[in-house]
């Protein structure tokens, strides 16, 4: 789909460079799968212009969504105080950050029951991410690419079904595609 006139626009003047800052103390992260977390950030966001979501707090959000999981002791007040969309962001990456103690299934669940619109693109555009890089890593697990696609079947297809008809069927072909590679 060819973004119009409006969304480059819209695009071409959106400021997020706060927010790529903050998304770089993520370099020193590794994947499982192979990259970095930083790469995964900017990923994320890049699958979103894909699809055509041109919103300053999905971008600012897709940027910095791993940052309180991934970094032990981070400043939230970092992501507040960005830009004056800050304390919206922070809501947003709160919606899709997994609670202490909180089950994957309970919260892959709690976004898929009570997670806003944003919310989901950004889980879907993050499982995007993370299947395309599944498999690719010299040190990827079978076991945990299969576990990877059930859950990517159970909980977030039915995700991807109310936001974005297309993610869903990109994420279907991933599924498919990464179990190929596994009876390969």
């Amino acid at each position: 789909m060819l973004m119009t006139e409006d969304k480059r626009i819209k695009l071409a003047t959106m400021v997020t460079a706060p927010y790529v800052s903050l998304a770089t103390m993520l370099i020193c992260k590794g994947r499982k799968s192979s990259g970095n977390q930083f790469r995964h950030q900017v990923e994320t966001r890049a699958i979103l212009i894909d699809y055509g979501y041109i919103d300053s707090v999905l971008h600012k959000a897709a940027l910095t969504h791993d940052l309180i999981e991934d970094l032990a002791g981070f400043d939230v007040n970092l992501l507040i105080s960005a830009d004056s969309e800050g304390p919206a962001v922070y809501r947003l990456v709160m919606e899709v950050t997994r609670r202490e103690g909180e089950a994957k299934p309970d919260f892959l669940l709690r976004i898929y029951e009570t997670g806003s619109k944003d919310a989901k693109l950004i889980k879907c555009a993050d499982r995007i991410s993370n299947m395309i890089a599944l498999g690719l890593g010299l040190n990827t697990e079978r076991a945990f690419v299969e576990r990877y696609c059930n859950e990517t079947e159970r909980y977030i297809l039915p995700i991807a079904r109310d936001v974005d008809q297309d993610m869903c069927i990109e994420l279907t072909d991933l599924i498919g595609s990464r179990r190929k590679l596994l009876s390969l």
